[in-house]
């Protein structure tokens, strides 16, 4: 085996880069432009922190018909080059850029990565997904008990085959046949030889918007994405809506029966890019909402706010403005960390979280610090990163946490460790401040994380306006195939 390469730090992965939730899925498409293809490359470029593992593009082209690329690795390297983006003409394409939820988890083959394809007698159709289906493996055993042969290990594939075996006469009609069978979470983004189609799940759990890119249209996880490729942002696709985009237009229904929508909180509080609109809120300004909430609810005494970069930093500017203690970058991020490395040794492993951040140390020596970060998940990080404070001569270490305790694994489209990994599954705010051993440590209660996204009474107990089960433990979408492999749901009270 050769030797490692000393700046080799891939063990990251499972050391600090497992301290926080991934970032479940990106799917970008367009329709009515040259080369969309290149327009669905940038996009995905723009959804990049949604998904780092793989990434991949599915065209169409009146002569050429269907085309696909499936890459590992980072947009910028796989999607930039020229001979790739010649072997996806036309003006219709949709794309995905994928961290794996179902399959094998950091070892995903080539034929997991989305988006898929099927051919069906009235022509082929692509489908990307971002959320995870929780009756996946009920609907799978069916489906190869009735025949049906599956490609990959990703719960996606599914609704290809559900689409297969229905008996409705155009695919839409199919994906939507399809697509009732489902539970779970999902924003789809598909597209057959001469439209691109919407779909939400009846919660609405994972965004998806709707841009205007010059006489063409676009769809996206997000809006930040249709800033990048100079497109105007039209609106949501609603909780249960369906959009189909031909040439005449985009023409709206609704194919599933109306539930309250409960869009997931965390896409306020991380998943999604601060420069993004998330109902009509600016992303960035929620958070710093929340920082500002965070210093009402657990104020300290101290001489310097400091972000843990970059997920903390809007939250620490709003808690530095609300309690008048000065903001300061205290840690600093290396911007050319790469994701791609293997543990070297020992030594080369303990410097993990110094191989990404170092601490400021003429502004931290002799000062009280509070450190904004977004979550606690398993608090190996927040205990590094505390180390390095210390190490940098802080007075005292205090934790501010924009998020409530995550104690409760996601099954909705985020990559969570199991439960009795979650540090908050265990412990107690008191005994999570003992074993990072900081001076303080608080969280955002969950009423106040509700105020900061614009709910003034806070948390509706009876009918929560959120999926926030990470936190709360309360299911909207029962996890079916989980709780058949063991998982204990909270107890009701």
């Amino acid at each position: 085996m050769p030797p490692a390469h000393p700046f080799d730090t891939s063990f990251l992965r499972d050391a600090e880069e497992d301290d926080k939730l991934k970032e479940e899925c990106g799917v970008f498409g367009v329709i009515g432009v040259g080369d969309a293809a290149n327009f669905v490359a940038l996009g995905l470029h723009a959804l990049q922190h949604r998904g780092q593992e793989a990434g991949g593009i599915v065209s169409h082209h009146p002569e050429h018909g269907f085309q696909s690329a499936r890459r590992f690795g980072y947009v910028r390297d796989n999607f930039t080059s020229q001979k790739v983006m010649e072997t996806l003409p036309g003006p219709l394409a949709i794309g995905h850029v994928r961290y794996s939820t179902t399959g094998s988890k950091g070892q995903t083959a080539i034929r997991d990565v989305q988006p898929f394809f099927g051919e069906f007698a009235m022509g082929g159709a692509a489908i990307a997904h971002n959320g995870n289906i929780t009756n996946a493996n009920a609907l799978r055993r069916e489906l190869i008990e009735r025949g049906s042969i599956f490609q990959s290990s990703s719960d996606s594939e599914c609704i290809i085959h559900l689409m297969a075996r229905s008996l409705q006469r155009t695919i839409p009609e199919r994906m939507e046949d399809a697509l009732r069978r489902v539970e779970g979470a999902f924003s789809v983004v598909a597209m057959t030889r001469t439209k691109l189609i919407g779909v939400r799940d009846p919660l609405g759990v994972r965004p998806l918007v709707l841009g205007k890119v010059g006489e063409g249209w676009a769809l996206s996880s997000e809006t930040c994405a249709l800033d990048i490729i100079g497109g105007e942002f039209i609106r949501e696709i609603e909780p249960g809506e369906m959009v189909v985009i031909t040439a005449n237009g985009v023409e709206s229904h609704f194919p599933f029966r109306p539930q309250k929508p409960r869009f997931c909180i965390f896409e306020h509080v991380y998943f999604s890019r601060p420069d993004s609109i998330l109902g009509g809120r600016s992303v960035y300004e929620t958070r710093e909402a929340i920082g500002r909430e965070l210093a009402k609810e657990s104020p300290v005494e101290a001489d310097l706010v400091c972000p843990v970069p970059d997920s903390g930093t809007p939250a620490a500017i709003g808690y530095s403005l609300a309690s008048g203690i000065p903001y300061a970058m205290g840690i600093i991020r290396n911007q050319y960390m790469g994701r791609t490395f293997i543990e070297p040794t020992e030594q080369i492993r303990n410097m993990g979280v110094r191989l990404k951040l170092n601490v400021n140390r003429a502004l931290i020596k002799g000062k009280r610090v509070i450190l904004v970060d977004d979550s606690v998940v398993r608090g190996t990080t927040s205990r590094k990163i505390k180390e390095m404070i210390l190490d940098a001569g802080a007075k005292e270490v205090h934790f501010r946490i924009a998020s409530p305790p995550t104690a409760w694994p996601c099954f909705y489209g985020v990559d969570t460790p199991q439960r009795e990994k979650l540090l908050a599954a265990t412990m107690s705010e008191e005994e999570m401040r003992d074993h990072l051993q900081v001076d303080s440590l608080k969280f955002i209660s969950l009423d106040g994380l509700y105020r900061a996204v614009g709910e003034a009474d806070g948390r509706n107990s009876v009918q929560p306006q959120y999926c926030d089960a990470c936190f709360s433990g309360e299911y909207p979408v029962e996890p079916a195939d989980q709780i058949e492999s063991g998982f204990e749901m909270k107890a009701a009270e």
